[in-house]
């Protein structure tokens, strides 16, 4: 598990006076970028390679508010890989609160041809290394 911690700015806040939506996938955003530099996916690692992880799919569950000030931790898992897929998982906490959470689906992609590319074999030993099994709400979708 990676976390991640960031304070709520004073610009987040929406006219409900909590964090607005744009924000918690900002924060999630922050901490998809701390797992791929711990994956060996990171800014160096991207120029070296030409290659990065895309977001293809992603699913937000909006649990609790969150105010102006408050410290949130994101709590990342790997819970799911493939030869050049990735599925992720975030708990965004805040005062001891589960407040959201965000499953991901990313594509490792070779930024010079735009194509799905595999994952150099680094990257996927650490990968492997970190995987755990998947929360009981991943997978889930919409329903009315």
């Amino acid at each position: 598990m990676l976390i991640w911690k960031e304070s709520v700015r004073p610009e987040w806040i929406d006219y409900n006076g909590h964090l607005s939506e744009a924000y918690y996938v900002l924060v999630f955003g922050h901490a998809t970028d701390a797992v791929m530099e711990q994956i060996g996916l990171g800014e160096q690692a991207r120029a070296a390679n030409s290659s990065s992880l895309f977001t293809v799919e992603a699913h937000i569950r909006y649990l609790d508010q969150i105010s102006e000030g408050e410290e949130l931790e994101v709590r990342s898992t790997l819970v799911g890989s493939g030869t050049k897929k990735l599925h992720m998982w975030h708990e965004m906490w805040a005062g001891g609160r589960l407040r959201a959470t965000e499953e991901i689906l990313g594509l490792h992609v070779d930024t010079d041809g735009g194509r799905t590319t595999p994952f150099p074999p680094d990257v996927v030993d650490l990968i492997n290394a970190q995987l755990t099994a998947p929360p009981e709400h991943s997978g889930r979708s919409i329903h009315v």
